[in-house]
C-alpha cells in the first residue's frame, strides 16, 4: 500500500515514527462524459476569466472569497508557516471508552504502520496498551491543508485510525424528528421483535453490492456485442403505508419464507396436496409466540370461526337434549317396572289369605 503521509505519533514523550495508508478502498464503476452524438470525450478545462485562456497546473494558486466577492490570495508558504504542532505529527490527547464516540463522528479509516525497525518496540507498546485498557485514543493531526480529530485503536495486530468530525461539524436532529406525535402500540412493537428475531444475523463478509455486480454484467454484455438482458420486474417499495400491522405480519412472512422456514399454512397445502385433499391448518402458537404475538386487530373472530363455534354450540345442546330424553325414559320405565312388581306381590298376598279362609271353614257343617 502506498503511503500518503509520513508523521509520528505522539505519546507522552514517546514518539513513534509511522506511515499513513488507506484502510479502504471505492470499488464503485465511474463513468466518463461522452458527447451523444459522436462519442467524443467531454473534458474540463481551466480558463482564466480576465485572460480568457487555458491555464496550467503551476499558474493556478488559492484565494478566498470574502462576503462580498473580494479573492483574498493565501500563499502555501504562508498556510506552512502557521503554527500547528500537528503538522507532522499525531498527537494523543486523552484515552477514553469506545462508547464515548458517537458513530455519527467517524470519518475516513486509516492504517498506521510502524516506520523503520526502531518504531517497532513503542508501535507494539502502544497497541498492547490499547489492547488492555478496551480503550481508544483520541488524538489530532494535520492532513490536506486542515488539522483534524482522530481515533485510534486495535485492528488485529494493528493500529487504525478513524478521522473524526468535529462536534460542530455534526448537525443538529432538531429538524428531522417527526413532527407529528404517535403512539406506538404494544401490539405493533410485538411485530417489529418477532421481525427482527426472524431476520436473525448476518455474516458482513457474505454481503456484497448486487448493483455494481449489475452494472459489471451490463457493462461485458455490451462490450461483447449481445443485448442487455432485461432487468426481472419486482415489487418497489414505497407508498403510504395504510395498515401497519398487516405490513409487519407480511414482512415476517416473507422473512421467514427467505430463510427457508415454513409456516403452519403452508405445512398444510403441503398435507393436502400429497393426500389429494385440502387441509385447513391452524397452527398452534409455540412458547415464544404465545408471549410475543399480539392478539387480532379490534379482538373480532372471523366469519368461519364464528361458524364453526356455533356449529359446536349446537351439537353440544343436542347431544345433552338427546341424553336427557334417554334418562328420562329410563327412569319412566324403571318406575313402572317397581309399580308392576309391587301389584304382583300384593296379588300373590291377596290370594294366599283366600286359601286360608277356606282351610279354616269345618267340614261337619256340612254333613249336619
Amino acid at each position: 500500500m502506498r503511503s500518503i503521509w509520513n508523521g509520528a505519533i505522539s505519546f507522552g514523550l514517546v514518539s513513534i515514527p509511522i506511515k499513513v495508508v488507506n484502510a479502504t478502498e471505492s470499488h464503485s464503476i465511474s463513468f466518463r462524459q461522452v458527447h451523444l452524438d459522436d462519442g467524443g470525450r467531454i473534458r474540463y478545462r481551466k480558463f482564466c476569466e480576465l485572460e480568457d485562456r487555458e491555464v496550467t497546473t503551476g499558474e493556478i494558486g488559492k484565494a478566498y472569497e470574502d462576503a462580498d466577492g473580494t479573492l483574498i490570495p493565501v500563499t502555501d508558504e504562508e498556510l506552512a508557516a502557521l503554527p500547528i504542532p500537528t503538522a507532522r505529527t499525531i498527537e494523543i490527547v486523552a484515552f477514553v471508552p469506545a462508547e464515548r464516540i458517537d458513530p455519527l463522528q467517524m470519518d475516513t479509516a486509516y492504517y498506521l504502520a510502524a516506520n523503520g525497525v526502531p518504531a517497532t518496540k513503542p508501535y507494539v507498546l502502544l497497541r498492547e496498551a490499547l489492547k488492555r485498557s478496551q480503550k481508544v485514543a483520541v488524538a489530532k493531526f494535520a492532513l490536506r491543508g486542515r488539522e483534524r480529530l482522530g481515533m485510534l485503536r486495535v485492528v488485529d495486530d494493528v493500529i487504525a485510525m478513524h478521522g473524526l468530525l468535529w462536534p460542530d461539524e455534526i448537525r443538529s436532529t432538531e429538524e428531522v424528528a417527526p413532527d407529528a406525535s404517535v403512539t406506538v402500540r404494544d401490539k405493533e412493537l410485538d411485530l417489529a421483535d418477532a421481525l427482527m428475531d426472524t431476520l436473525g444475523e448476518v455474516e458482513l463478509t457474505e454481503l456484497h453490492d448486487d448493483y455494481r455486480e449489475a452494472v459489471e454484467e451490463l457493462i461485458a454484455a455490451k462490450a461483447s456485442g449481445e443485448l442487455p438482458a432485461a432487468p426481472p420486474a419486482g415489487e418497489r417499495a414505497g407508498g403510504k403505508v395504510l395498515d401497519l400491522m398487516a405490513a409487519l405480519e407480511k414482512s415476517v412472512r416473507a422473512a421467514k419464507a427467505s430463510r427457508g422456514e415454513e409456516t403452519g399454512e403452508e405445512q398444510g397445502e403441503e398435507a393436502g396436496a400429497r393426500t389429494g385433499e385440502s387441509a385447513e391448518v391452524t397452527p398452534l402458537p409455540s412458547r415464544r409466540s404465545a408471549r410475543t404475538a399480539p392478539k387480532e386487530v379490534g379482538g373480532k373472530k372471523s366469519t368461519s370461526t364464528a361458524r364453526k363455534t356455533a356449529a359446536k354450540k349446537t351439537a353440544a345442546k343436542s347431544t345433552a337434549k338427546s341424553t336427557g330424553q334417554a334418562a328420562g325414559k329410563a327412569a319412566a320405565t324403571k318406575s313402572t317396572a317397581k309399580k308392576t312388581a309391587a301389584k304382583k306381590t300384593t296379588a300373590k298376598k291377596a290370594t294366599g289369605k283366600k286359601t286360608a279362609a277356606k282351610k279354616a271353614t269345618p267340614r261337619g257343617r256340612a254333613s249336619a
